[in-house]
């Protein structure tokens, strides 16, 4: 996916020790010199060039029970309780990236506070990890797949506020913002034809005349 720099960088330094595997001694350091901070199962097996999954989950609970890694959802694994929990959000189902209220909220265009992790991914479920409750939606794969309206922070596909106002409106048939007046809607309208979807065309359109007159 076009828009994860991280997952970009993560396999650059695994390619790194493709050709070397670890020692032992080595592999819990190879974790922690990476730039992730969560790592799932199949990351670690790219990381120490292993292709028995069994392999790997034994070694990681074992690092689990030695304290040197914390287990944070089925398959999911972080260096310590410091992990960025965006990034756990964006390594349980993958391609994904933070969008919805979460962005919303962060922005200033709903007033509302969500405890939830909102992100956008082909699935639609909600689960809760190491107390973290979040909230998956499900987008057309031609929507997932387009980079408009979605930035990296900390290597973190996270959308822009218009993006994720457009995500929105394009899974909600009517819906509340608080403050439309935080959008730049030069933005919206060049990032809106990648959804293909007339209706939501118009209700852009009654969004944006209702900004202009308040």
């Amino acid at each position: 996916m076009a828009y994860n720099r991280l997952e970009i960088t993560f396999k650059v330094i695994s390619s790194l020790y493709m050709n070397k595997k670890p020692v032992k001694g080595e592999f819990v350091e190879i974790l922690l010199r990476s730039p992730k901070t969560v790592f799932s199962t199949k990351d670690v097996a790219l990381l120490w060039g292993e292709g028995k999954e069994l392999t790997v989950s034994g070694r990681l609970n074992k690092y689990v029970k030695a304290g040197k890694l914390i287990r944070v959802h089925r398959g999911i694994y972080a260096k310590d309780k410091n992990y960025n929990r965006f990034e756990l959000a964006t390594r349980i189902y993958t391609p994904s990236y933070i969008s919805f209220e979460t962005v919303l909220t962060q922005t200033g265009i709903n007033f509302q506070y969500y405890g939830n992790i909102f992100v956008a991914t082909y699935v639609t479920r909600e689960i809760e990890a190491d107390g973290q409750k979040i909230s998956f939606i499900l987008m057309k794969d031609y929507v997932l797949s387009n980079t408009a309206g979605i930035e990296h922070l900390d290597g973190i596909a996270i959308a822009t506020k218009e993006r994720a106002f457009l995500d929105r409106v394009y899974v909600s048939k009517d819906y509340h913002f608080d403050n439309l007046h935080a959008l730049n809607w030069d933005k919206v309208f060049e990032i809106l034809p990648i959804y293909h979807n007339n209706r939501m065309k118009e209700k852009v359109k009654e969004y944006f005349k209702h900004y202009k007159t308040t």
